[in-house]
């Protein structure tokens, strides 16, 4: 059995979902579809995702969403007619979509939420009916019905154990089994959702409940690169990586593959096929649990922005008992989550995102540190980026820092941060943030050329 997850851009339109669906029936095996809302058609259009958020916004805000409303079913319209299917899904799709805006808006994020997760519902129903209406034996499956629970926190839900022991049934359903991405339901009933391009993670948590032989990722490109392919002219493909690879990756800026969608997968050693719907012959990149050729050290390198540092610095800190567990209850007790950090005798860096350490969270956590601790000194970088080299190959070869550092240094770049982990699998180098592209070129330039 193949579960099989097709993005945004893969159905932003007809003729994408008509590729879509030339995949699903060429294959007997993809019997579970997983779909996202339709994406962009060209640059400068917009995801339906974000028109049913401009929806949830006009709801909230004057109480009016009729011309937002209308530019959600016009786009389903749309693809609806060059399906070549009648009114009645349009109909269906436009009496969901006005229940929801007119449902209770008390609590802002449920409304957000069981209004974005409108995008990928009403699509599962589309693709449902188009196979229907070419001869295929297809349904779409509500998650309600399914039985995929999630943690009761709006944008940000996590999956429920129980749901995985609901969710085995689907591998019994017949035919073609169509399901929405992105979010599920609370026990409480509530519409929540992952995050954005949490599709990801539901296909990824489909595949690991039915145990399917191979989770595919349909999306736009032909592979994983080994960078940026808008930074890099024509960049190495990835054929094979792990997943250990693919989440370091993932979390340092490559946006093919949701960060958390491995762990369900991962967990049952289901391997992983990055495809491309226009492309469907290319090979793609496949993630598993262990790459058994590594030829070169740097499978791949990515960088991201929106970083700060707090580096805070205490004699003879090392001695001191408890002082890495105070601090980590100072960032627990105020709600914020950390990245990294990396430390020395006597001092440690932390490293967080920034939207989550607003000014007034930094005043106050500051003087906590200092009230609290008694450090010596106390400071806090903003505007950061980190720039990270991956590879399970690194960790068997001599002189990986001195070839980084050193090709960074050619750059003029400076190095605000250095921190590698006991895995060896990848190397993080923190740096300001307007230098990450010349980051990432000079270590491509230094690993690949």
């Amino acid at each position: 059995m193949i579960v099989a997850k097709f993005g945004g851009t893969s159905l932003a339109s007809a003729s994408q979902i008509k590729k879509v669906c030339d995949i699903i029936t060429s294959e007997p095996a993809r019997r579970i579809v997983v779909v996202s809302a339709p994406g962009k058609r060209d640059r400068d259009d917009i995801k339906v995702t974000d028109m049913l958020i401009a929806c949830a916004e006009a709801g909230l805000g004057n109480g009016n969403a009729d011309e937002e409303l209308d530019a959600v079913i016009g786009r389903y319209a749309e693809i609806a007619s060059g399906l070549g299917l009648d009114n009645d899904i349009v109909d269906v799709i436009a009496e969901d979509i006005r229940a929801r805006l007119d449902s209770d808006k008390s609590d802002k994020e449920r409304y957000v939420d069981n209004l974005k997760a409108a995008g990928e519902d009403n699509t599962a129903k589309l693709v449902a009916a188009y196979l229907q209406s070419i001869g295929h034996d297809a349904r779409y499956v509500s998650p309600k019905e399914a039985g995929l629970f999630l943690s009761d926190e709006f944008g940000n839900a996590q999956v429920l154990p129980q749901s995985y022991e609901n969710l085995k049934k689907l591998s019994t359903y017949p035919g073609i089994t169509v399901f929405p991405g992105f979010f599920g339901y609370s026990l409480s009933g509530e519409v929540v959702t992952f995050p954005r391009g949490g599709s990801d993670i539901t296909g990824s948590i489909l595949a690991a409940a039915v145990d399917a032989d191979l989770y595919e990722n349909f999306t736009d490109v032909d592979n994983v690169y080994s960078a940026n392919p808008n930074l890099i002219d024509n960049p190495r493909p990835i054929i094979e990586l792990t997943y250990r690879e693919m989440r370091e990756l993932s979390y340092a800026g490559f946006s093919v593959f949701h960060e958390e969608a491995l762990v369900p997968v991962y967990e049952k050693g289901i391997p992983v096929r990055i495809k491309n719907t226009n492309n469907p012959t290319a090979p793609g990149t496949t993630i598993v649990k262990e790459r058994h050729c590594i030829s070169e050290p740097v499978v791949g390198i990515a960088g991201d922005t929106g970083f700060c540092f707090i580096y805070l610095s205490k004699y003879l800190m090392n001695r001191e008992i408890g002082f890495g567990r105070k601090l980590l209850q100072i960032l627990e007790e105020e709600h914020i989550p950390f990245e990294h950090m990396p430390s020395g005798i006597d001092n440690i860096t932390i490293i967080l995102k920034q939207h989550h350490f607003t000014e007034e969270k930094e005043k106050k956590i500051v003087n906590r540190i200092v009230d609290e601790l008694e450090v010596d000194d106390i400071s806090v970088q903003r505007n950061l980026a980190l720039v990270m080299i991956v590879g399970e190959g690194m960790r068997n070869t001599v002189g990986i820092t001195a070839r980084a550092s050193g090709a960074l240094a050619r750059q003029n770049i400076n190095l605000d941060m250095i921190s590698q982990g006991p895995s060896e699998v990848s190397m993080i180098f923190g740096i300001k943030d307007y230098e990450k592209d010349r980051a990432i070129i000079a270590l491509y330039n230094e690993f690949f050329k």
